[in-house]
């Protein structure tokens, strides 16, 4: 729901990967941003209305993004597909990130607009600390792209983990993601995803922004 930016750049990503696409936007000249090429479903109306939504095929999908620029009609549609309609994958564009925290714990996976691009911004001007990528619906699971001390280069993922009690859930190495054994050694340019306890994240932080502990002969 919704043929901005976003909302027209989500849908021919799908489309490019294969997955058939509707898009939902109140006025019909937004499709204008869809490539020409473009197959999917076009739906003139609300994302909350129920008839528009049936029109859009929301009763056999996998999937809905509300991603207007209305926070009060994302959420209001993301709550309408998930309790009325069962879709499992539902995720709402959020601009007020205090809201977003509140629909989050409720069960409606959200995008704080404003925070994210504030921490993409800081991480980017300020190095060395800790960005939240994800959290899960109870808020106390975090997914966080950490920074690390130069001096953990060379050291396995197990010491990492070890040293902080979280779990190194992925690196991203030269672009690509990649799953760490315990023995995959940690090399320089590196990006270190880690998941943790929220309230544990300032003290892994901490751990691995600082340089380790020196390895016993």
């Amino acid at each position: 729901m919704g043929c901005g930016r976003v909302g027209a750049t989500l849908a021919q990503t799908l489309e490019d990967r294969g997955h058939s696409v509707a898009v939902i936007d109140q006025n019909p000249d937004a499709f204008r941003r869809l490539d020409a090429e473009f197959s999917g479903k076009k739906v003139t109306g609300l994302g909350f209305d129920r008839g528009t939504l049936v029109q859009a095929g929301i009763e056999d999908a996998y999937g809905f993004a509300a991603v207007s620029d209305g926070d009060n009609s994302n959420i209001i549609s993301a709550r309408v597909v998930r309790e009325t309609y069962g879709v499992p994958n539902v995720v709402a564009r959020i601009y007020d990130p205090h809201r977003a925290e509140i629909y989050q714990r409720l069960g409606i996976p959200t995008v704080a607009t404003v925070r994210w691009t504030a921490d993409q911004v800081l991480r980017r001007m300020l190095p060395m600390g800790a960005t939240d990528e994800y959290r899960d619906a109870s808020g106390r699971i975090v997914l966080a792209q950490v920074d690390v001390h130069p001096g953990w280069l060379g050291r396995p993922a197990a010491d990492l983990e070890a040293a902080t009690g979280a779990r190194l859930a992925y690196l991203t190495r030269f672009g690509d993601g990649m799953l760490p054994q315990a023995e995959t050694v940690l090399q320089e340019h590196d990006v270190v995803h880690m998941l943790v306890l929220a309230e544990d994240l300032p003290r892994v932080e901490r751990v691995l922004t600082r340089a380790p502990a020196p390895e016993a002969d």
